[in-house]
């Protein structure tokens, strides 16, 4: 790679970059002289029947084996162009193609900023995450979340303290060295620490993690690097894997190594893709998890879709009949690389985090592990559920109440209500209590929940408009003048560590008119001071006041 390629901006890079893929795979056969097409090598990728059937194709090209599956019965094979246009017709050779490139689907178009969600790892409290059990998050201990992708930077606090297995299928080492930065991201999200005490919280829980580095810090590999690190994964126990790429075509090899981890029991979950505002072509290998054309139903894994904090589909991502399902995706909060690029991966500083290095980020990349971690979730939940239960979990369990739209398949990703749907149970909300007592035209008000680290009041007059007394305190009690002949109800809500909300059943206070005890001087309140709660201005009526005769009908009143 010369030094101006690296200098090309991300965008333009990656284009480049599968330029100049699909300009190697293709060969120049079109352009070179016909005696050179003999000379010239590329690679294939074979699926042979036999080791014999190889060895009598490898010889008959006039190749050499540069890398092997034995589990899926691939091979690279490197050849003259001429004699790999022979291998489809050699017998026991299942097929021949070029490799099919794979790319991170992190989303270059929408700018990483904060974003307002009461916390800084929003997404968290979004799926609801904040109320699975502390026992189903240590339960998930058992569990294996494999994140294939471009590495990690295991010195990030959240993935240290998971003490994660590395492997890179690219050289055969331990080391995952994650130069592009979107494995960190991803691997953060999906299995990151909740118990250290520093940076975010991974949706996993105490889930396993096993980082596969199956790409480079371009971000882009192909089909082999894929199967390649799903075999790897699930022969060393990977219950869930987690595939942020994808590609607008499948190949053989990539179907045959999502086989091979179905048959041994593993959950794939996939990024749908980012081309929502660009032609929306289906992305593989999520359009293999999901068929296209189910709408959701059945499939062999999750195909996953972008939400923003709104809870609607961000524009970037896929939509379509092979959506699954849907989670944060647009600015969400991980841990980044700190062998990344900062102009790529911009820094966020986060407050009360001694070390580790944050940001947000967009794409279907990273809703994809979120919902890989909730797998994980399930299954520490109820472990005797297959990987086809724990789809359908997910799926029914989310915010669609079992209904299915192009968007967000069945809706947004709630990780709470699939703990308690595969431990046949329901959800239960922490509780705000609201209380209150009424003197004349004041109203002295109280509130509490537990685990709330801030608190909103709001008021709505005679059944209108909901409006916000308090915007945000940690005070927990208020006192309120209110006016004669209207009805009140007011609402606090609650807002917990993470910026999950809930809210408390409404008090409500209505005052009438009477013709009796109404006085017609103006008091004034001793002591504590009190706030007129309505739209306008009037003198305070005084119950304590004695009441003077009205006048009788057609009697001449004076004024003082």
């Amino acid at each position: 790679m010369t030094t101006a390629f690296c200098k090309l901006s991300r965008s333009i890079r990656l284009a480049a970059f599968a330029g100049c893929l699909a300009s190697a795979l293709v060969g120049t056969a079109a352009a070179a002289p016909s005696q050179r097409q003999a000379s010239e090598r590329q690679l294939s990728v074979i699926g042979y029947s036999s080791e014999q059937g190889l060895q009598h194709a490898v010889a008959l090209s006039g190749g050499r084996i540069v890398r092997r599956i034995p589990a899926l019965h691939v091979a690279v094979v490197r050849a003259p162009v001429a004699a790999l246009q022979v291998l489809d017709h050699v017998r026991q050779i299942r097929y021949s193609q070029r490799p099919v490139p794979r790319y991170e689907l992190i989303d270059p178009g929408v700018v990483a900023a904060p974003v307002p969600g009461g916390a800084y790892e929003w997404q968290y409290a979004a799926t609801r995450e904040t109320l699975v059990a502390p026992s189903v998050a240590q339960a998930a201990s058992a569990v294996t979340v494999a994140v294939i992708d471009t590495g990690a930077d295991v010195t990030a606090p959240d993935l240290a303290a998971k003490a994660p297995t590395t492997w890179s299928v690219l050289d055969g080492s331990t080391d995952v060295t994650d130069y592009q930065g979107h494995g960190t991201f991803v691997s953060s999200l999906a299995a990151g620490s909740g118990t250290n005490g520093d940076g975010i919280a991974g949706f996993g829980g105490d889930a396993k993690l096993l980082v596969v580095q199956a790409a480079d810090g371009s971000g882009v590999f192909t089909d082999v690097d894929e199967a390649a690190g799903i075999v790897y994964a699930v022969d060393h126990g990977a219950k869930v894997i987690n595939m942020s790429f994808g590609g607008p075509s499948s190949s053989p090899t990539e179907q045959a190594a999502i086989n091979y981890a179905v048959s041994h029991g593993a959950l794939l979950v996939a990024a749908a893709g980012n081309s929502g505002l660009s032609g929306n072509a289906p992305s593989y290998p999520a359009a293999l998890l999901q068929p296209l054309g189910s709408n959701g139903q059945g499939g062999v894994g999750l195909a996953v879709s972008a939400t923003s904090l709104s809870g609607a589909r961000a524009t970037f991502s896929n939509y379509g009949s092979y959506i699954s399902l849907a989670a944060p995706g647009e600015n969400v909060f991980g841990a980044v690389s700190s062998d990344s690029d900062p102009s790529e991966w911009p820094r966020q500083s986060l407050p009360g985090s001694a070390l580790g290095v944050y940001g947000y980020s967009s794409g279907t990349s990273f809703s994809s592990p979120e919902v890989a971690g909730a797998a994980a979730l399930v299954w520490g939940a109820n472990p005797e559920l297959k990987a086809t239960d724990v789809a359908e979990i997910i799926k029914q369990s989310a915010s669609g109440n079992g209904g299915w739209n192009q968007d967000t398949g069945f809706g947004i990703l709630d990780a709470a209500a699939a703990v308690a749907r595969a431990q046949g149970t329901t959800v239960t909300l922490p509780a705000v209590n609201l209380s209150g007592t009424r003197s004349g035209l004041r109203v002295s008000l109280s509130w509490s929940s537990p685990g709330a680290v801030s608190y909103r009041l709001s008021v709505a007059r005679d059944r209108g408009a909901s409006q916000i007394l308090i915007g945000s305190t940690a005070a927990t009690a208020a006192t309120y003048q209110l006016d004669p002949g209207h009805s009140y109800a007011f609402t606090a809500t609650a807002t917990d560590a993470f910026g999950f909300t809930v809210s408390s059943a409404p008090y409500a206070v209505t005052l009438s008119y009477s013709a009796v005890k109404l006085g017609l001087r103006a008091s004034r309140f001793r002591g504590r001071q009190t706030r007129l709660v309505g739209q306008h201005r009037c003198r305070n009526l005084d119950l304590d006041a004695p009441a003077r005769q009205l006048p009788a009908p057609g009697a001449v009143h004076r004024r003082r």
